[in-house]
């Protein structure tokens, strides 16, 4: 990568980093349903907006960021010349009411929106946890951080997923999946090796992933072949940063990074984790 891009990548992850307590601190009072549906259909909540409003004006704001867009707006702003940003502001944001995890997701791409995933540059996702955490995808390397009042501190760096995985979750209702992914499903509830871990925010299940190995996937539906979550604000992201760090991502096919997009919310398949588990998944699927 350039340096100039370089540069702008690293200024997209450290004005993400200083907005996510801004999130977090007002997450109490913006519990509440908005009018509106973002363009997928999905009730929005105060939060949702106001994260997104957040982002977009900072964001949106730094040299050589181009395109703003988010799962919440149906276009993609322009902003000048430069990077193409994609944002999921609140990802998991069913999970306020119930006060369960959610998270911030950013894809940055080298290429106007809609773009597919070898487009991008870097990407990173914040997790409002415990604690808030950050993992972030550029050059080759993934970089987990502690974010405490708007600033970085690595934890761990060049991180790569464990080799003996240890952990799984599936999203969608069970009575939905199609007949191949539920025998793949039922093949990993069988191993012992592995332990359920779904929370109900991909962010949060992904980074149990991260963490420990092992696979999250939220298929392809008998009533949504096409999946539920969206390729530019969570499939290639995730899937970027799964990838850079030892793992494969999957459309049930190919890698979620070689999908190439119609439409600025195109859903996708979502399958991320350890190799050799992708590797069996694509077996069963085809």
């Amino acid at each position: 990568m350039d340096r100039d891009r370089s540069n702008v990548v690293e200024e997209v992850f450290e004005t993400v980093a200083r907005t996510a307590p801004e999130i977090r601190a007002a997450l109490p009072g913006r519990r509440t349903e908005t009018a509106g549906k973002n363009p997928s259909g999905e009730l929005r909540l105060a939060a949702d907006d106001y994260a997104d409003d957040l982002l977009e004006g900072r964001l949106g704001a730094i040299d050589g960021v181009g395109q703003y867009a988010s799962e919440e707006t149906a276009e993609a702003v322009d902003t000048g010349e430069g990077l193409s940003i994609a944002v999921d502001p609140l990802d998991g944001s069913s999970n306020l009411k119930p006060n369960n995890t959610m998270g911030t997701i950013v894809g940055i791409y080298d290429a106007p929106m809609p773009a597919a995933g070898h487009e991008l540059v870097g990407a990173a996702y914040v997790l409002y946890g415990p604690i808030t955490t950050m993992a972030a995808a550029a050059d080759g390397e993934v970089t987990e951080y502690v974010v405490t009042d708007g600033e970085r501190e690595a934890v761990r760096e060049d991180l790569t997923l464990p080799d003996e995985p240890s952990v799984y979750g599936f999203g969608g209702r069970v009575p939905d999946w199609i007949d191949s992914f539920d025998e793949y499903a039922r093949e990993i509830e069988c191993d012992e090796s592995l332990r359920l871990r779904y929370g109900g925010s991909m962010i949060g299940d992904v980074n149990q992933v991260l963490t420990y190995g092992g696979v999250f996937a939220y298929p392809a539906l008998e009533s949504a072949p096409e999946g539920k979550l969206r390729l530019q604000f969570e499939g290639n992201p995730v899937g970027y940063i799964v990838e850079t760090a030892g793992g494969r991502s999957s459309d049930g096919e190919r890698s979620l990074l070689e999908v190439e997009p119609d439409a600025l919310h195109d859903r996708v398949p979502v399958h991320v984790g350890s190799t050799e588990l992708i590797d069996r998944l694509e077996d069963a699927l085809n």
